[in-house]
């Protein structure tokens, strides 16, 4: 649910990297105060994780449709929500930046859609609500399931309202509304059933990173152990599952299309939208997950699986860029907090 620059106006889209803005300075100031050092890596790794699961598409039968994982459940029942925050914000800016996928202009609105609405509202007010204090089994999956529709709901209905406040009158309310909920309804589904299997090894088989009250406080061999597995993930599905991702569009590709009644999105032609553009095929090493185009020769585009070199190596970089970006900047606010607290018992003596 990667919103293209073409759906947002340089209005919205300034509007919601302000609001990405503030909500990433209090994510990192939680972060600065909070943050265990022996959690830094596994910020990091699941960022890497993440970024290789959402690589891969699955189906949704009888739609034509396709989604992926959006993984802020996950981080937030794992990390906490101001450090799941602050790692699928970077993995979202990872993917615009060098991947091109998602615009730049629209990067506030994807990193309020995939970060605000899991992290901040569907875990606390309903995973935490239904899986209760002390998360027993049996309440696991229900509880990932509701979080993770709720999220994807609200998501998905934070895509319309912007793509409307931006005067996409190509795309009418209540046409792209009906179209955008129903199919994340079902991607909201599956997206709980792999939140609730995540999260349910890491219990059975390290049941002290989420029994650990606060959250940001585990013994160093758990979170050790935690993240070489979510490392392992990230290589083998970056390395190579990405060739069994689904070829059919995802669900809000599918709205746009059906909502467009088949017809083209018209691009913008406004400066700002040229600009992100200008700057995105600049950054962008590896577009749409793959080498440049003069240097694919993708003679098996379509075919299922689709092997491609691109993907492998998109995977691989994406995954290690993104273990870089959120792992320098957990490192830097856990050392930013240390220095503040020895100048602070500097002063008092």
């Amino acid at each position: 649910m990667h919103v293209a620059d073409a759906l947002i106006s340089p209005a919205v889209g300034g509007t919601m990297w302000a609001a990405a803005a503030v909500l990433t300075l209090y994510s990192a100031g939680r972060v600065k105060r909070q943050l265990d050092e022996r959690k830094v890596p596994l910020m990091g790794v699941l960022g890497a994780f993440i970024f290789a699961a959402q690589m891969v598409n699955f189906a949704v039968p009888g739609t034509g449709s396709s989604g992926h994982l959006g993984g802020g459940v996950i981080l937030a029942i794992l990390l906490g929500p101001p450090a799941a925050f602050i790692t699928i914000a970077s993995v979202i800016t990872v993917q615009a930046v060098f991947f091109a996928d998602g615009g730049l202009l629209a990067l506030g609105c994807n990193v309020f859609n995939l970060g605000f609405f899991p992290a901040f509202v569907a875990y606390p007010l309903v995973y935490k609500r239904v899986a209760g204090s002390q998360p027993r089994r049996g309440r696991i999956p229900a509880a990932a399931i509701a979080a993770s529709i709720v999220a994807l709901q609200l998501g998905a209905f934070a895509v319309v309202i912007e793509t409307v406040l931006s005067g996409r009158a190509d795309l009418p309310f209540r046409t792209f509304l009906l179209l955008m909920q129903p199919i994340h309804l079902l991607i909201g589904v599956v997206e709980g059933v792999i939140t609730a299997a995540v999260v349910s090894f890491v219990r059975e088989a390290q049941p002290g990173l989420l029994d650990a009250s606060p959250p940001t406080c585990l013994p160093r061999e758990v979170a050790r152990s935690v993240a070489m597995w979510f490392l392992v993930l990230a290589i083998v599905i970056g390395g190579g599952l990405v060739w069994f991702a689904s070829t059919q569009p995802d669900g809000l590709e599918w709205a746009v299309s059906r909502a467009l009644r088949g017809n083209q999105l018209q691009p913008s032609d406004s400066s700002a939208h040229s600009r992100a553009a200008w700057i995105q095929e600049r950054t962008a090493v590896l577009p749409d997950y793959d080498f440049p185009h003069e240097t694919a020769g993708a003679d098996n585009d379509g075919a299922w699986p689709n092997v491609r070199a691109g993907a492998s190596v998109s995977g691989l970089v994406g995954g290690a860029m993104s273990l870089a970006l959120v792992g320098v900047i957990a490192f830097a606010l856990r050392r930013g907090a240390r220095a503040s607290q020895e100048n602070s018992d500097h002063g008092a003596r």
